[in-house]
């Protein structure tokens, strides 16, 4: 397995990226909030090699704005990997079902050359979601032995801790198999 982290304004610009292979990077939140260190951790994980991804943590309504919003912010390279970080907001609340399908569908049809995946935790896969959409591949979080998440599904990638940082693993057998999924 692969190893990665993911970052957001919490985190330095300048992360440590020994070991790693990839980099998921926070770029938006609704449709105000732009991560103040989006560029300069972009380009950090770029001059490491990493295969860098962008989030957003997407809020309930307004889902086609939240998809252009995050389009619009997050970097635009082949090869980038996109994904909607789905749980509760800090008011308690979250996107529906629906509104998690369709902000991947949006985000895919805005971005069809990028893949575009769902990260979301153990028990909202096991007990919110309905769908099973993933768009292009689930990032499931579940703070066990890596790459032992417990669920069912097929997963790409597994963040197992978030101690001292985010950290995660991707089920691919080399860098470059990574790189040839993310296109």
């Amino acid at each position: 397995m692969l190893h990665g982290i993911d970052v957001s304004a919490y985190q330095s610009a300048t992360y440590g990226t020994n070991g790693l292979s990839f980099v998921f990077i926070k770029a938006t939140e609704g449709r105000s909030y732009v991560n103040s260190r989006l560029s300069a951790q972009t380009k950090h994980g770029r001059d490491a090699g990493l295969v860098v991804g962008f989030y957003h943590f997407l809020w309930p309504g307004n889902v086609t704005a939240q998809a252009e919003y995050f389009v619009s912010h997050a970097p635009e390279k082949a090869g980038d990997i996109l994904a909607v970080d789905w749980e509760r907001t800090a008011e308690g609340t979250h996107a529906t079902n629906a509104e998690k399908d369709q902000f991947i569908r949006k985000v895919k049809a805005l971005r069809p050359h990028n893949r575009v995946i769902l990260y979301t935790n153990r028990d909202f896969w096991l007990n919110v979601d309905t769908t099973s959409y993933a768009g292009d591949g689930l990032w499931i979080a579940d703070y066990v032995s890596a790459g032992h998440p417990r669920i069912k599904a097929k997963w790409r990638f597994h963040q197992y801790t978030d101690e001292p940082h985010d950290q995660n693993v991707a089920d691919f057998a080399s860098k470059t198999a990574l790189k040839d999924w993310a296109g």
